[in-house]
């Protein structure tokens, strides 16, 4: 086996505090790197108590919701305490805005950039004017640029890295999400899920968790769910998340008489979310827009429940080596609505419980993906 090696992560958030995809991750990795031969140190913008729930690997710089002049100060502070203490053999970024100031730190150290995902077009779908969008992607850009090998999460976000920030193709591999397989696969059965979570015993249920923004697709699922009624009248779908985009959708519920087959659930918490995915009868990823991967895609597939997904971005790559009948011809209502009414009333054959959960802990376990990680960060450290 290779030699140990040191890394220094740099991320976001810790997941325990602010939950996300890209935070998801980074405490994924975190967690399963040092079995693959990767000691690990990190570095995130929390609150003290991160060190205690990393065990004591990951340190928060300065509070999340302090200045930003603060938290870029703080990180270059604590990222030079570090570089004294050891010099680390790799530095992994997740996080284009908090890798920033620690720039010309670690000028004699590889890094490997992990690209979670474009942030100034991410924001710009949400709200942000086009100065702020264009000082998010220069900062990207002069990031990505400086690292020595990125790892994407699909090929879709390996081909946005390269054309809208000029990474060579030569230094981009693509590594999947992970998902902890052993967690999401409960051994609770589907009856028994939905007594715990209160929901109906007797109605097809379907389940979508993201946040509520309009990339997310959500309003073309309510649509759909017109569509859907007609078809199956008892159907039930649930909707988990939480973000700006809520009254509006509650809103178009009502709009569109379809309270007793839509609910929004509000914020699911980590621990909960397994018996969410085993107590439905198919889950659905409607993303219109900047999709890399989804990691509600695999998380699903691990409880062993199907997912139906739209052709955007990364998402076919994810689930059509299981079946490509987990993709949707196109995204939009109809599409969508006729996709899930085929896949409740039989008329579109989806894998079993077994077969999901047997991909899921194939391609994307943990220990599958960290492995792949960890082969990234030495061949980065043997190209510097």
């Amino acid at each position: 086996m290779s030699p140990t090696i040191d890394s220094l992560q740099l991320g976001m958030h810790w997941f325990g505090e602010r939950p996300g995809g890209l935070d998801r991750m980074f405490m994924a990795l975190v967690k399963s790197l040092p079995a693959q031969g990767v000691n690990v140190r990190g570095l995130v913008a929390g609150s003290p108590a991160v060190r205690e729930a990393s065990g004591g690997v990951v340190e928060a710089f300065a509070a999340a919701q302090s200045r930003l002049g603060t938290r870029l100060w703080a990180a270059r502070v604590h990222s030079r305490r570090l570089r004294e203490i050891r010099m680390p053999d790799v530095v992994a970024t997740h996080f284009a805005l908090y890798t920033m100031p620690t720039t010309g730190i670690f000028r004699s150290v590889p890094k490997v950039v992990h690209f979670h995902g474009p942030w100034a077009d991410e924001s710009g779908s949400e709200g942000r004017g086009r100065l702020s969008r264009t000082v998010r992607h220069s900062l990207e850009r002069f990031v990505y640029q400086g690292g020595t090998r990125h790892i994407v999460l699909s090929n879709a976000f390996g081909d946005l890295l390269r054309t809208s920030y000029r990474v060579r193709e030569d230094r981009i591999h693509v590594v999947p999400g992970c998902v902890d397989v052993n967690r999401f696969d409960t051994g609770v059965t589907k009856r028994d899920a939905r007594e715990r979570l209160g929901l109906p015993l007797d109605r097809p249920q379907l389940f979508c968790v993201r946040r509520l923004v309009s990339r997310m697709g959500l309003e073309d699922l309510i649509d759909a769910m017109f569509v859907v009624k007609q078809a199956v009248p008892d159907v039930l779908l649930t909707i988990a998340g939480k973000g700006p985009l809520e009254p509006a959708l509650q809103a178009r519920i009502q709009m569109r008489g379809l309270e007793k087959q839509v609910r929004l659930a509000g914020f699911v918490s980590d621990e909960a979310l397994p018996l969410w995915f085993t107590a439905a009868d198919v889950t659905v990823v409607p993303t219109v827009a900047l999709e890399g991967f989804g990691l509600t895609t695999i998380e699903s597939l691990a409880a062993g429940t199907p997912v139906l997904v739209t052709p955007v971005g990364g998402l076919p790559e994810a689930v059509t080596p299981l079946s490509p009948d987990l993709v949707l011809p196109s995204g939009g209502f109809h599409a969508i609505g006729s996709g899930l009414s085929d896949a409740l009333l039989g008329r579109r054959v989806l894998p079993d419980a077994e077969a999901c959960r047997a991909y899921a802990r194939a391609r994307f376990d943990h220990p599958v993906v960290a492995a792949q990680v960890a082969r990234v960060y030495r061949e980065a450290i043997d190209a510097f």
